[in-house]
């Protein structure tokens, strides 16, 4: 089990933990934070394990209540440190800490690498600002099936803390492609052999038609963007096409990750169909 407990906010160890709540600091170090058993947990079953997980912050209480992943971290090697609540209060980017705390290494892979599988259904991020909204969509992502997540060179960083728990520990389950641009992103799509579809309120389609029309049941990239604007002319003009999806009731618009929801889940139904 964990040995001496850290107290002190100067302790290196700490202090090279606490930096990573900035991303320039992720980035420098690709490295990222992950809080809770869940995640911990999910970096753990990585292939190869410790895979992404680097080192293992927790308090007493928290290694009382999980002693099942202390003995999983420190049988894969990884470094497992006590600290103080307060300690952990600092660490933490959450109101009410649950005391597990990892600095898993960066996950994301290259495009082509992503792309090289023959994914039959993809999610790319452009223009997603919200982390948590970009987490959702993640985690939707993953429970449809897809095959990897991208987020485009103006999105989010799929490593800020909210990003990390909205996506309820499917960012270690999945390729995640972290800043191409869309110059070379749809093009490497589309000789990938997916067709790319843009969901916008703008779509002359709509999901239902599109879907009768067969186009679904084909491998798929799905383009999502902001919330509040939606997405810049220049995107909806190199994709194969713009679908709406459509609003039966009174309601004037569907958020981000209730529409990528709808859209992954009816190109999921329409391939299985397919076969």
């Amino acid at each position: 089990m964990a040995g001496l407990e850290l107290t002190s906010l100067r302790s290196p160890r700490v202090k090279a933990a606490r930096r990573l709540a900035k991303r320039a600091f992720r980035r420098n170090d690709r490295r990222f934070l992950a809080e809770g058993p869940q995640a911990v947990r999910e970096a753990l079953a990585l292939p190869g394990a410790p895979g992404g997980l680097a080192e293992l912050f927790t308090t007493a209480e928290a290694e009382n209540r999980h002693p099942e992943l202390i003995r999983a971290a420190e049988a894969a090697r990884v470094p497992v440190l006590k600290v103080s609540g307060e300690v952990m209060a600092e660490l933490a980017q959450t109101v009410t800490p649950q005391g597990l705390l990892a600095v898993c290494e960066f996950l994301d892979v290259a495009l082509n690498d992503a792309l090289a599988t023959g994914p039959s259904l993809v999610s790319v991020l452009a223009h997603v600002r919200d982390p948590g909204n970009a987490g959702t969509v993640l985690r939707t992502a993953d429970a449809a099936g897809a095959d990897a997540v991208v987020f485009t060179d103006a999105s989010v960083d799929p490593y800020n803390g909210k990003c990390v728990r909205a996506s309820a520990g499917s960012l270690f389950h999945l390729p995640v492609v972290v800043g191409p641009r869309y110059g070379e992103l749809i093009p490497a799509l589309r000789e990938a052999g997916l067709t790319v579809l843009a969901a916008d309120g703008a779509g002359k389609r709509s999901l239902d038609e599109t879907m009768d029309a067969g186009v679904l049941a084909r491998p798929t990239a799905w383009v999502f963007g902001n919330e509040a604007w939606g997405l810049p002319d220049e995107i909806l003009g190199l994709v194969d096409e713009v679908v709406s999806v459509p609003i039966y009731g009174r309601a004037e618009s569907l958020n981000l990750a209730t529409a990528a929801a709808v859209c992954l889940y009816a190109s999921a139904r329409a391939q299985r169909a397919a076969g």
